[in-house]
């Protein structure tokens, strides 16, 4: 985590909603329950959800590629509930397996109650758990990432453009959502990737849309210069390049951090901005070496070489597809006058290390991607 203010505050998700919803539809693309091709009816429920929707009447269908564009670019409540219906029956039953998926990704204090975001005093999350969403997209449906950066979309003759403006005024953004209902303000979840190094940021409460895009700008501004100072020229190839993806060990600073509120949100209320910018995953793509780098997973410092041996098995359990057949290295190290024991795996490839800090970050462990240069393996 590179920056976070109010970061675990409880706030109305508004269509940010819609990223759990898709998440769930391409869980049962890739399972085969469904297909793009495959056709979503239209309940008269769903035709009557308020705005913003594509006024889909009752006996209409959609295909789930139309439903994704629309949920994407227009935030399409009709079309949210009509797809909750599809893959649950009822938008009741999918609004708890949506909440189930949550707790399962690491959201710890999310609570969905609905499809869409519409309001619904019961249905809220945070900044910190809607990053941990953006980050389960990515790692688990690469494939359908692309939707996210449709910049507009057809439907019966009428264009809409995606709410996302930062698609188009800010370099390197892909992604994701954004969302408004009265009682939550402007929210955001942003996803820029630059030089190789790739950003999550989350913003709650925008008194406008204009000035939470310039205010989600100016956070990543900030924290793209401040990853370029951990970027490694080809002189001092020397020693390992760690970013890192998780909160630091007990006794680092944690640059930027404030307090968090513990003040309950009210819809009549103006709400404060929540922000979270994180690295996805660490990256060096601007190593210049003439060789690949080795990589390693950290997942810590330990005072007792016992706990140390607790955390790497944890860490395999929860990677196994990466580091279930890793040996972990244990090293002795001090920090001031402290004997700690080094928990690591090593010898992995870039795409090992980024998918098992992936894995081990949405669980809600500490995690490190190191790249090793050439110059100082062995």
């Amino acid at each position: 985590m590179l920056f976070s203010r109010n970061a675990d505050n409880l706030r109305y998700p508004a269509s940010l909603t819609k990223i759990m919803t898709l998440y769930l539809l391409f869980e049962d693309i890739e399972a085969g329950r469904m297909t793009l091709k495959s056709r979503i009816p239209v309940s008269k429920t769903a035709a009557g959800r308020s705005p913003s929707k594509l006024y889909l009447k009752p006996g209409q269908s959609i295909s789930a590629e139309q439903a994704i564009y629309a949920l994407v670019t227009k935030s399409a409540n009709d079309v949210a509930t009509a797809l909750a219906e599809k893959l649950s029956g009822t938008e009741r039953k999918f609004a708890k397996r949506m909440t189930r998926k949550a707790k399962a990704l690491g959201m710890r204090r999310t609570v969905f109650m609905n499809a869409s975001g519409l309001p619904n005093r019961r249905q809220k999350s945070t900044a910190r758990d809607m990053a941990v969403l953006a980050v389960a997209m990515r790692r688990d449906f690469p494939q359908f990432y692309k939707y996210f950066s449709t910049q507009s979309f057809n439907w019966k003759g009428r264009k809409y453009g995606n709410h996302n403006k930062l698609l188009a005024k800010y370099s390197g953004t892909d992604g994701i959502k954004t969302g408004y209902i009265n009682a939550s303000g402007f929210n955001l979840v942003a996803t820029v990737e630059r030089n190789g190094v790739r950003l999550i940021g989350v913003v709650f409460g925008g008194k406008t849309s204009r000035s939470r895009d310039r205010h989600m700008m100016q956070i990543l501004d900030n924290q793209f210069n401040r990853v370029k100072t951990i970027t490694v020229r080809r002189a001092a190839l020397a020693m390992p390049i760690t970013l890192p993806v998780a909160p630091p060990e007990r006794g680092d600073k944690l640059p930027e951090s404030l307090p968090v509120s513990k003040t309950k949100i009210r819809p009549a209320a103006a709400p404060k901005k929540t922000e979270f910018i994180q690295l996805d995953i660490a990256s060096a793509a601007n190593l210049a070496s003439d060789e690949n780098p080795s990589w390693s997973v950290q997942i810590g410092n330990f005072a007792q070489r016992v706990n140390a041996h607790r955390a790497a098995i944890v860490a395999r359990r929860t990677a196994d597809d990466v580091l279930g057949m890793t040996p972990a290295n244990l090293h002795l190290v001090t920090r001031g006058a402290i004997p700690l024991w080094r928990v690591r795996f090593n010898d992995l490839e870039e795409d090992q290390a980024r998918a098992a800090c992936a894995a081990l970050f949405a669980a809600g462990r500490r995690c490190i991607a190191i790249a090793v240069p050439p110059t100082s393996r062995g």
